[in-house]
Formats: C-alpha cells, structure tokens, sequence
C-alpha cells in the first residue's frame, strides 16, 4: 500500500522560512512526477509546485522565485523550500505523486500558517 507522508509544517512568521517533505513508502517504482499543492480555506486545492523524475520543475505563478521543490528518487522523497513566506500561503499543503501509468496519490496534508 502507498503511503506519502508529509512533515515540516508549523506557524512562520510574514518572511520566514519553512522546509517541508514528504516521503513515500510501499512503493517498487519510480513516481514520474511528485510535487506539492494547498488548499487555503474558503477555495479550492491548487498546484504549487513539481517535479519529474528527470528533475523538470513547475510552479504556480504566485510562488515562483520564492518556493523551491526538489526530489530525492533513491528515497522516494519530494521536498519544498518555501522562502519569503506571506500570509496568503496559508493553507494545508499536499503531497502529491503519479505513478505509471496513471494513478495519482496523496498524501493527508500538513498546515502552514503565516502570520504575526
């Protein structure tokens, strides 16, 4: 059974930084893409961020030059370096892979919230 699990949630304040990671278990291949998306209250779950296997990167207009997602294949881990944190990137972050050829997993979300 696939799990992703996140962690490195927390409050932060305006400007601050935080790192999460997500990592993947019961798993025998490579995910093609892994990356991140959040949901604030009151909207709908957007992407932030992903990445290939073979390490091409997209990013929600709102994050770039800000936010940094990366993966680790051997260890089935995606991460996300968020910097510049404002109080519009509260929201839940979800993990989120695709294996072959085309089911999606997710993982149960970590909150960050940016405040004073």
């Amino acid at each position: 059974q696939v799990q992703l699990v996140e962690s490195g949630g927390g409050l932060v304040q305006p400007g601050g930084s935080l790192r999460l990671s997500c990592a993947a278990s019961g798993i025998i291949f490579r995910f093609n893409v892994m990356g991140w998306y959040r949901q604030a209250p009151g909207k709908q779950r957007e992407l932030v961020a992903t990445v290939s296997s073979s390490g091409w990167t997209n990013y929600a207009d709102s994050v770039k030059g800000r936010f940094i997602v990366s993966r680790d294949n051997a260890k089935s881990t995606v991460y996300l370096q968020m910097n510049s944190l404002e109080p519009e990137d509260t929201a839940v972050y979800y993990c989120y892979a695709a294996a072959p050829p085309s089911t999606d997993y997710w993982g149960k979300g970590t909150l960050v919230t940016v405040s004073s």
